[in-house]
């Protein structure tokens, strides 16, 4: 897997260079060492083509607005996206694209070490599949740092798409992490979204209950 470290602020002009035949992950980042180190390791044990993106949020655009633009640039048959916080198993992308080779299987979940499947805070989307959910967008753009993963994910879930491979292994590694806070904004929309089956993409009221 090739690797491309760039600024926010430069995507606009990147296009070019956003372009991968296999799959292409996004990895916003707010510390460059932090993320070049992570990314270094993921690359090298991916055992795929593929590219991985690291854009530098220097004017703290946020992870979903960053996604999200990148997603809109690039082009690829799948996208995905973790955090610098990420510590990448072996064979992680391999083991990924096996997984979504399963019929109907559109959207993966990372083993994350802490969601045991029920959430895909790293995934590994079709692109197609992607591209039909919010019409452009990767993630719902209200959101700006928390719950567009979960949003993604359950309607993925209510469309029988989501898939889990515990076996790869995209691991977050964050020190303060249970103790850290969720944006109140993002949970709140969320909230608010749900209410309504988040844009009437989810009718399954299990679903709906399970992070609200």
């Amino acid at each position: 897997m090739q690797s491309l470290l760039i600024e926010a602020r430069e995507l606009a002009q990147a296009a070019s260079h956003l372009v991968s035949p296999g799959p292409l992950m996004v990895m916003p980042c707010t510390d460059m060492q932090a993320a070049q180190r992570a990314m270094a390791l993921a690359c090298s044990r991916a055992q795929s083509e593929g590219l991985m993106v690291a854009v530098l949020d220097a004017e703290r655009m946020g992870f979903v607005a960053v996604a999200n633009q990148v997603f809109r640039a690039s082009q690829s048959p799948w996208f995905g996206y973790l955090a610098q916080d990420a510590f990448a198993g072996r064979d992680w992308m391999a083991l990924a694209l096996r997984a979504l080779q399963k019929p109907s299987a559109a959207l993966l979940g990372f083993n994350d070490g802490k969601w045991h499947g029920q959430l895909a805070s790293f995934g590994l989307a079709s692109r197609a599949w992607a591209q039909t959910v919010y019409g452009g967008d990767l993630f719902f753009p209200g959101y700006r740092s928390h719950f567009a993963d979960v949003e993604l994910t359950l309607v993925a879930r209510q469309q029988g798409a989501y898939v889990y491979e515990p076996d790869s292994v995209l691991m977050e590694v964050d020190w303060g992490k249970d103790r850290a806070t969720v944006r109140a904004e993002d949970r709140s929309l969320f909230k608010a979204r749900a209410r309504q089956g988040l844009g009437q993409r989810v009718t399954d009221t299990a679903l709906l209950g399970l992070f609200t």
